[in-house]
This record gives C-alpha cells, sequence and structure tokens, in this order.
C-alpha cells in the first residue's frame, strides 16, 4: 500500500498536468488573437447610421470567403440581392456554405473575395457596434448566459425595462411559455441555458433578438434541434418577428423555405437556382428534387 499509492497519485498527478497543458494552450491562443478593431465613426461619418443601411437593399456582389486552413472554399463567386422587407430563405446540403453567407452578413467574418453592401454601402465602412445593432441574429445552438430569463432577453438593451422585456417576448409569442417557467421572467438559468428545453431556449433567443428591434434579422436553422411538435411553436414565432423586416433564414426543412420570398439554393459554395417555391419546381431542378425527397 505505502508503495503503490503514490503512484496512483502520481498517475492522477500526470492526468490533471495534461488537461492543464490543453486548457493552457487554448487560453493562449485565444489571448493571442488580435483585437477586433472597429472602425471609429470619425472616419466614415457618411455612414454611421448602420440602421438605415439595414433597412435597405442588401447585396452580395462575386463574395467568396475561405476559413482559414480549409481546402476548399465556403463561398465562391456569390451574388444575389434581398430586396427590403423581404424574406429569404437559404437552403442546401450540409456544408454547402449556407451558414457561412448569414455569418458575413452579421460580419463574423470579413469576405476574402467580393463586396457586401447594405444601401449601396460597403458594410465594413458601417461601424461595427451600429450594424450589430441593427442586425438581430439567432443561431442553431442558442447561448444562454447564466442570469436570469429577463436579463437574457436585455442582453442587446441591459437597461431596458420589465415592461419592454415582456413586450418583446410578447411580440414572438413566448409569453405563455416564459409563464410556464418556474419564477417566470425572474427565473434564474444555468450557463447555455441549463435548466430549460431546447424550444425554451430558442424562445429567449427569438425574444432577445427582438428585442434591439432590429433592421435586418438573421435566422441560422433555429429549429434544427427540435422536435416537431416544439419546431411548430418556433416557426410561428419566427413568421411574427420576421413579418415587418427584411430578414435572411437558413432552412433546414423545406416547408419553411417555401413561404419565402426568394428562395437561394446553394451548393459547394455556389448559388446553383433562385427564385419562388413555384418557380423553382417549374425548374425540376435540385430544389424540386429536394421537394419531392422531403420528408411529409
Amino acid at each position: 500500500d505505502r508503495l503503490y499509492t503514490p503512484i496512483q497519485h502520481l498517475s492522477q498527478v500526470f492526468d490533471s498536468y495534461g488537461q492543464a497543458q490543453v486548457g493552457f494552450r487554448r487560453i493562449s491562443a485565444l489571448l493571442a488573437e488580435p483585437t477586433e478593431q472597429a472602425k471609429p465613426i470619425e472616419s466614415n461619418p457618411e455612414n454611421t447610421n448602420a440602421a438605415v443601411d439595414a433597412r435597405g437593399p442588401i447585396r452580395f456582389d462575386r463574395v467568396g470567403f475561405s476559413y482559414p486552413g480549409a481546402a476548399q472554399p465556403a463561398l465562391r463567386t456569390v451574388t444575389f440581392d434581398i430586396a427590403p422587407g423581404s424574406t429569404v430563405a437559404v437552403v442546401g446540403p450540409t456544408g454547402a456554405g449556407k451558414s457561412t453567407i448569414v455569418k458575413l452578413i452579421e460580419r463574423f467574418y470579413e469576405p476574402t473575395e467580393g463586396v457586401i453592401r447594405a444601401n449601396t454601402t460597403d458594410i465594413k465602412d458601417l461601424p461595427m457596434n451600429g450594424w450589430r445593432s441593427a442586425v438581430g441574429f439567432v443561431p442553431q445552438e442558442a447561448h444562454l448566459f447564466t442570469g436570469t430569463i429577463a436579463e437574457n432577453i436585455a442582453y442587446g438593451r441591459p437597461t431596458a425595462s420589465l415592461e419592454e422585456i415582456t413586450d418583446a417576448a410578447r411580440r414572438v409569442g413566448a409569453l405563455h411559455a416564459i409563464a410556464a417557467i418556474p419564477g417566470g421572467f425572474n427565473a434564474r438559468i444555468g450557463e447555455r441555458g441549463r435548466g430549460l428545453s431546447s424550444g425554451q431556449r430558442q424562445l429567449v433567443a427569438l425574444a432577445r433578438a427582438e428585442m434591439i428591434h432590429p433592421q435586418l434579422l438573421l435566422l441560422d436553422e433555429a429549429t434544427a434541434t427540435l422536435d416537431p411538435a416544439t419546431e411548430k411553436t418556433i416557426v410561428a414565432a419566427s413568421n411574427r418577428v420576421t413579418q415587418a423586416r427584411t430578414a435572411v433564414v437558413v432552412a433546414h426543412r423545406l416547408a419553411t423555405a417555401r413561404r419565402a420570398d426568394l428562395i437561394l439554393v446553394v451548393s459547394d459554395g455556389v448559388i446553383v437556382e433562385s427564385g419562388t417555391h413555384e418557380l423553382l419546381l417549374s425548374f425540376g431542378g435540385s430544389y424540386a428534387t429536394m421537394w419531392q425527397g422531403k420528408t411529409p
């Protein structure tokens, strides 16, 4: 026992040491990342109102993008227009580049080729804070923070009153779901929304996006991980928040895309088809094949 107990302790130390090394490397890599330098407003005074530009037409002009270290580009010479107040659905197989389009609009990345314009202005010339304050984003897996539901909804407007928070939840139809949670808006949740169902997390994320009254709304497969019953609730909430603004929806189910004003079919980083649901069905191409093979 006196021989083997220290050996066991030593093995545990080496295990902890190995885990610490991995954590240290990841933290070091994060701290080594260059800080994103937001363009000062005074350097481009003519383009300070990002909300106005976000309300105008959005144009992808021969946009290309490659992720660092990737063998193939995620997007290649993509060109399309988003009319003000319209809903555009982006469909296609996994890895086609659908989410990349949304991430470029949100400015998580900058295009490696071409230009993205909002109301004729290159979005790179707009102040970052102003642009992101005008754009609402709901990802497939919404990240909620430790705190109350009200604090998570008010993330984009920390000074919002409870009445404003309640109104944002009402506009997306989340009041009933929040009322069913013990504590309601004051219910405390854990990191990443621990303690809530996937549907409840997405409703809170939609209310958070609605809270800032975005001019442009981006939904990146917001219902992909939900069961059919919960998905119906989230789709209804999504329809509410997209009615009065420009919206880009990455749709994994074609029933969602069917209601869009414009459907973009993406494959291998390029747009292979575009048009309305009826027009694309008449083409008899990729979209028609997907529609015929979809699950009822």
